[in-house]
């Protein structure tokens, strides 16, 4: 066919917008704005107390909603910042730290039971697990219970010549000990004994800065 056919100007293609409205029509409801009827593919919420429910809009509408949309509307000012903390916990119950259902009265049963420390408190130990255990404590050696070493707290005890378990008093008495006897006084003046003492100085100063001395 020519393009200067007179059967050419009667041949009417849709706009591929027309097509398009008309294919979104049958997909979507129509459009809830007032005297729209337009395809309505997005979805706006109804407000507060209609959770779950929501309007039908097209694009311009749903745009002139969400502006004007106000969740808060109807609330007093306290009300609104008593939800806005609520929601900063998803709106559920929270407690002080160091509290437990017993302080709060929420544990079943808490009545009839006392607090730790009141008088008359009795814990139930019915295995003996608990006793078994205070007496292990109070029995052991605090050198028994201290803590595991680092490697430089085990190259500083090295350094003074001591083992793994010395105690404050040992590793105090031997820094005393190992000060004078590398001191430059005691040894004319021997750069050797000026680095060994300060090797010594270093290892009891990181001993005491690590709670060992």
């Amino acid at each position: 066919m020519k393009l200067d056919s007179k059967y050419f100007d009667s041949i009417r293609v849709a706009p591929q917008r027309k097509r398009e409205e008309e294919a979104s029509k049958k997909r979507h409801p129509v459009c809830q704005w007032k005297g729209c009827g337009r395809p309505a593919p997005h979805r706006a919420p109804k407000g507060r107390g209609k959770d779950g429910e929501y309007f039908a809009f097209c694009i311009d509408h749903v745009r002139a909603y969400n502006a004007s949309y106000n969740y808060f509307d109807g609330m007093s000012d306290s009300e609104v910042t008593d939800f806005q903390k609520d929601a900063m916990t998803g709106h559920r119950p929270t407690w002080k730290v160091g509290a437990n259902s017993w302080a709060h009265g929420t544990r079943e049963g808490a009545q009839g039971f006392q607090e730790a420390g009141s008088p008359g408190f009795q814990a139930q130990d019915p295995h003996g697990l608990f006793a078994s255990r205070a007496r292990q404590a109070r029995d052991e050696p605090v050198e028994e219970r201290r803590r595991p070493l680092r490697p430089i707290e085990r190259k500083s005890l090295e350094a003074l010549h001591l083992s793994q378990s010395a105690s404050k008093d040992e590793i105090k008495a031997r820094f005393k000990e190992l000060v004078k006897r590398h001191h430059p006084d005691a040894n004319g003046g021997d750069t050797r004994s000026e680095d060994k003492l300060r090797e010594i100085i270093q290892a009891y100063n990181y001993l005491k800065q690590s709670g060992l001395v």
